[in-house]
């Protein structure tokens, strides 16, 4: 029998709670950060009780943590995986990771988690550790790797790569956060993708590496 056929609507509705509470999950992160978010409001949002949000997520910390692995997992598997892929120049390559980041977390509501971070990291030290760890490492990582690529390929001059990295992601997370503090209260209205475009110029011809 067809296995779609034979799953019932319950059996259906059950293996679709855990999306359907991260999908929840986020919304409330985002809109309240980590301290105002509740469990009930979260469960109910999801249609379920918050004893059956229990079944799937055993605290606030683990949900938060699925949101990130649902989340931002699957971007920095993308990014790795162009790593691997791209036989092109450095140049495009570190145009695709920050763009592609832009495209796929800064520009949705996954941009949210980047404030709640920096807002809240200090009054949550196991939650921060787990981004840090999990997300900035692996972020990072990839910028690394684009870096030297183009520094060893003659693309690129020679830059401290640490602090590179904290100066060529700084704009992009400047965007992702006035998008969720000042934008919305419509104080300086900013084009994201001339933004962007501006800031990829001056970041690119400012590595080249001058013949």
């Amino acid at each position: 029998m067809n296995q779609d056929v034979a799953t019932s609507p319950r059996q259906r509705r059950k293996q679709a709670r855990p999306a359907e509470l991260l999908a929840a999950a986020l919304d409330h992160f985002v809109e309240r950060g980590f301290a105002a978010t509740k469990l009930d409001d979260v469960a109910a949002q999801a249609g379920v009780s918050k004893g059956t949000l229990y079944l799937y997520f055993d605290s606030k910390e683990e949900l938060f943590k699925a949101v990130i692995r649902q989340g931002i997992f699957p971007v920095l598997d993308q990014g790795e995986a162009m790593l691997v892929q791209h036989d092109g120049d450095a140049r495009s390559l570190l145009q695709g990771l920050l763009l592609r980041w832009w495209e796929l977390v800064g520009a949705t509501p996954l941009g949210g988690i980047s404030k709640l971070m920096i807002s809240e990291a200090g009054n949550f030290p196991d939650v921060a550790q787990y981004y840090y760890e999990h997300v900035i490492v692996r972020g990072r990582n990839l910028l690394r790797q684009a870096l030297e690529r183009g520094i060893a390929a003659g693309e690129f001059r020679a830059v401290d790569i640490e602090s590179a990295i904290d100066v060529i992601f700084a704009p992009v997370m400047m965007l992702t956060i006035w998008r969720y503090s000042l934008a919305p209260c419509g104080c300086g209205r900013q084009d994201p993708e001339t933004y962007l475009r501006t800031h990829l110029d001056l970041l690119l011809n400012g590595l080249e590496k001058k013949q």
